[in-house]
């Protein structure tokens, strides 16, 4: 099951349990449709949010109708959201002296014409945009909320505030240019035509630092949903996010 759902079936048992005791704790009841077990009501919600498959292809799946999937798909991401949601690092919780590097990307989403705002001007598509920083070797450390497409990464790393964690190192693309707390490249001065020998060698080596964390981008977008245009309501989407963030972290905890 891991390839269609990013868990393997023990995983997703064990994920079933914590689900249904943190719900129990919570007083809250649980999604009930027949047709479907809880755990199969997981499954599809993971499935959904690891290959982003629509909602009547997962009803031809499960035997069930478009409906059905569509009421498993709102009930668990916002239980997965959540309960899982606390597994999600702060940025508070960055260790002081460390070094880390930091990017800015972009999770894709229809283009609904009363949110001009997630317009992104950089990558010509609509979204959300989130700061991600991971260690120097490639792991994801930490993910800011999401911000409308066309904030641009630097307003978007002031307003998390994590640069202002005391005695670290930030190592970035062009991008974050003009943010002093963090390492950059040298961009080419108005008019110049090459970038003197010093400046090019500089910039190998910013890339080849900031090279792993494209890594960590990767790794969380395995999870389609965040790789590819969502499609369910506007308002669902920081909701949907913060489950799938919930979710990595909750895997990188159990690995």
């Amino acid at each position: 099951m891991y390839s269609i759902t990013g868990l393997t079936r023990r995983q997703i048992a064990d994920l079933v349990e914590f689900l249904m005791s943190q719900i129990t704790a919570e007083q809250i009841e649980p999604p009930r449709h027949d047709s479907l077990t809880i755990f199969q009501q997981v499954a599809v919600a993971l499935t959904y949010l690891r290959r982003n498959r629509t909602q009547a292809d997962l009803g031809t799946t499960h035997g069930v109708s478009q409906p059905v999937i569509s009421r498993v798909v709102c009930q668990w991401t916002a239980i997965l959201a959540t309960v899982l949601g606390t597994w999600i690092p702060t940025g508070d919780q960055l260790p002081e002296g460390s070094s880390w590097l930091v990017d800015g990307t972009l999770v894709p989403c229809w283009s609904w014409s009363e949110h001009p705002e997630d317009w992104s001007g950089k990558h010509h598509t609509t979204g959300r945009n989130l700061i991600v920083v991971a260690d120097l070797k490639g792991n994801l450390v930490w993910v800011s909320d999401p911000y409308p497409g066309s904030t641009h990464d630097i307003t978007a790393i002031r307003a998390t505030n994590i640069l202002q964690t005391p005695r670290t190192t930030w190592v970035a693309d062009k991008g974050f240019i003009g943010q002093e707390a963090i390492i950059t490249p040298v961009k080419k001065l108005p008019g110049q035509e090459h970038l003197d020998p010093q400046d090019k060698e500089y910039n190998q080596q910013v890339s080849s630092i900031r090279a792993p964390i494209e890594r960590a981008n990767a790794q969380l977008k395995t999870w389609r949903i965040l790789h590819t245009d969502y499609r369910r309501p506007h308002h669902t989407h920081p909701e949907t996010i913060t489950a799938v963030l919930g979710l990595e972290f909750y895997k990188m905890s159990h690995e």
